[in-house]
């Protein structure tokens, strides 16, 4: 598996700065032309017009406070705002020694576990599976959903260690080959991620489908389902920005025959929707390439899709409904017209092959060889602040509007 790389913001701040720096402050205004309020949303600021900022500044709101920001792998740099419908808000770049940011975005791979790449904001977190997975014939091909809630503080990272203790396990092993089952089943609860301790669970189930909105290329209407992951790169890693490139093995499809996809994936905070910009080498001809949202038999009728608004949308009543672990709205949204949206339902036989799942919610589009195919995943959950699927269908609707609208940056 490919070793992460992270990138030092400090030698990308040096690249800001030309011999020439001034002291003297940068006035931003950050512009909104919507009739969305746009909170906590996170702006961009190409690094190619901050040719003076000090190689130590700081970002101050209206009052003077500080802002947490953070440059980019692609030399960007980015804060959180919030810009009333059709308005405006001020900032200022200047020198200062910046606080201690609290990290919000963050991942990270996880070999102990089957090389998972695991990673999350204070919204949601996702998983997608690696290539120890595939390695043990596991056919888990979509990203899984991690709820969360009642916290900004990652959570991921603790909930893997406590799953996989190696100590806690022994002991577990122990209790149930002594017959002690109930105190062997109280402990597996106990460090379980499958079960809510307060901030969320694992409570999704992807198996042989395209889980929580992964995409993938049509061969004559046929889904050709990715598998686990060959490298992961993380290229960001907070505080407000975790971004990955996933290159997965190649794959045959008509007369192409070592097609490549890769995957850029960023997720920032205050958001629940991930960017993803795929594309597919050597790809000699356009193909149907579609998104998906895996449908699950305790909720059949349960997905909304619009072609005109761009979203698609699936309501997951989780695998245990029975336990009060509420629903996982999960959906896709994208900004470039839909060639199509559509449900596809397996076939009696194919549904045994995709343990019991019924089918798929689709988003399509059509792909361009040497193209990017861009667009967004995402999830809520009815036990954080997002209440019903009509609250979940109207954030991808006005997500979709916003992404079409980015925040616009005026330099001074």
């Amino acid at each position: 598996m490919k070793i992460q790389k992270l990138y030092s913001s400090i030698i990308l701040l040096g690249a800001l700065c030309l011999a020439g720096c001034s002291s003297n402050p940068i006035e931003l205004t950050i512009s909104n032309d919507t009739d969305l309020d746009r909170n906590e949303e996170v702006v961009e600021v190409e690094a190619g017009i901050l040719t003076n900022l000090p190689r130590q500044f700081v970002v101050l709101d209206a009052s003077d406070n500080q802002v947490p920001y953070q440059i980019t792998y692609d030399g960007k740099l980015i804060f959180q705002v919030s810009v009333p419908a059709n308005g405006s808000v001020s900032y200022k770049l200047k020198e200062g020694k910046p606080q201690d940011f609290q990290t919000i975005a963050c991942g990270q791979v996880y070999p102990e576990r089957a090389d998972d790449v695991a990673w999350e904001n204070d919204k949601a977190a996702f998983r997608a599976y690696g290539p120890a997975l595939q390695k043990n014939n596991e056919r888990a091909f979509g990203y899984d959903v991690f709820t969360k809630r009642d916290t900004k503080q990652p959570v991921v990272a603790a909930r893997y260690a406590l799953e996989l203790n190696k100590d806690v396990r022994k002991q577990i092993g122990e209790l149930r080959r002594s017959g002690q089952k109930k105190l062997a089943d109280s402990l597996s609860n106990a460090i379980s991620y499958h079960i809510d301790h307060g901030n969320g669970m694992d409570d999704y189930s992807v198996g042989a489908t395209l889980g929580g909105g992964t995409s993938a290329l049509l061969d004559n209407g046929n889904i050709v389902y990715p598998w686990a992951y060959k490298t992961c790169e993380i290229l960001d890693n907070g505080p407000l920005r975790y971004t990955m490139k996933l290159d997965y093995n190649p794959f045959t499809i008509q007369d192409d025959k070592n097609v490549v996809e890769s995957r850029i994936i960023s997720f920032d905070a205050g958001s629940y929707m991930n960017k993803a910009q795929i594309a597919y080498n050597n790809l000699s001809a356009a193909k149907e390439v579609v998104a998906g949202l895996v449908i699950h038999p305790n909720n059949p009728e349960g997905y909304v899709f619009n072609k005109e608004d761009g979203y698609i949308a699936y309501a997951d009543l989780t695998d245990h409904p029975d336990r009060d672990q509420g629903t996982i709205f999960v959906g896709a949204a994208f900004p470039a017209p839909l060639k199509e949206a559509k449900v596809q339902l397996f076939t009696e036989e194919e549904k045994d092959d995709h343990k019991g799942a019924l089918g798929h919610v689709l988003g399509i589009s059509d792909y361009q060889p040497k193209a990017t195919f861009t667009y967004y995943f995402g999830s809520g959950w009815s036990k954080a602040d997002m209440p019903s699927m009509e609250a979940w269908t109207k954030y991808l609707k006005d997500f979709v509007v916003k992404a079409n609208h980015p925040l616009k940056v005026n330099v001074k």
